[in-house]
């Protein structure tokens, strides 16, 4: 049957639980995918998810801080979580849906100073990329998994607003985007935003909160993915990135990416 994913740094679902709302209703995702949910697991707003008919949840939060959140129309199974995060935040959710392995990742910002010495929290972000590589390297797919999730890092030239002007700044330098492919190769996964969306397109997911006017400057990123093993990217018929919802009140400064599959 029809399946679709979206993934969303939504930057606090209790704060913009009415723009998920929106959101599901427009997009009809089947599984959700949320980073940056910002609350507890008891704080998570179930009812209102149960309501927008995503009953099924698998929540790892935080107070304050990070967090990520699967949602569901299907049961979740359990699977294991991989340990990306050094620093035991709450990054990583997994989930088991349909007989698909879904991992939710929230990779670190990484501060602004591209330099692991002198900036411990770029440090932070390449030993969490490690980790993810290591990982995907020893643990071959036994079946379907995906990959989705705020992945901090804008892998081509085509997916920032300008290379040349970006290549030193945290999110497009060539140690993350060489990261970010090790992790593609190690797990085999297939790009599936730019099997539908191939270079040169340009394509952004997110969009600064500095910026006056986002729209007509449109110095965006590409930061959020969607990556799928050979098998899955096969039968993906579609991949979205809903733009519009950047222009929505009080929005996050990121946008849901939605890929549909047979």
């Amino acid at each position: 049957m029809p399946l679709s994913i979206a993934t969303w740094n939504i930057n606090s679902v209790r704060l913009r639980l009415d723009l998920v709302a929106r959101f599901v209703e427009e997009a009809r995702p089947d599984v959700l995918c949320l980073q940056e949910i910002k609350c507890r697991d008891g704080e998570f707003p179930a009812n209102a998810f149960a309501r927008m008919g995503l009953r099924h949840l698998k929540v790892t939060g935080q107070k304050g801080w990070h967090g990520v959140a699967i949602a569901s129309r299907l049961p979740i199974e359990p699977t294991p979580t991989p340990a990306f995060c050094p620093r035991q935040e709450a990054r990583v959710s997994a989930a088991k849906i349909d007989g698909i392995v879904i991992h939710n990742v929230y990779v670190p910002a990484g501060g602004e100073i591209p330099d692991m010495r002198d900036n411990s929290k770029f440090a932070h972000k390449l030993e969490v990329i490690a980790r993810m590589r290591a990982y995907y390297e020893t643990h071959p797919a036994k079946g379907p998994r995906i990959l989705v999730g705020d992945l901090n890092i804008a892998p081509g030239e085509n997916d920032v607003w300008s290379h040349r002007q970006l290549i030193d700044v945290v999110s497009h330098t060539p140690v993350e985007v060489e990261g970010i492919e090790a992790i593609r190769t190690a797990g085999g996964f297939v790009d599936l935003a730019r099997v539908f969306h191939p270079c040169p397109q340009k394509l952004y997911s997110w969009w600064s909160y500095r910026s006056p006017d986002w729209k007509r400057s449109n110095r965006g990123r590409r930061l959020d993915h969607i990556y799928a093993d050979p098998a899955s990217a096969a039968r993906c018929t579609d991949v979205t990135f809903h733009a519009h919802v950047r222009d929505w009140e009080r929005p996050s400064d990121h946008v849901p990416v939605v890929a549909r599959f047979n």
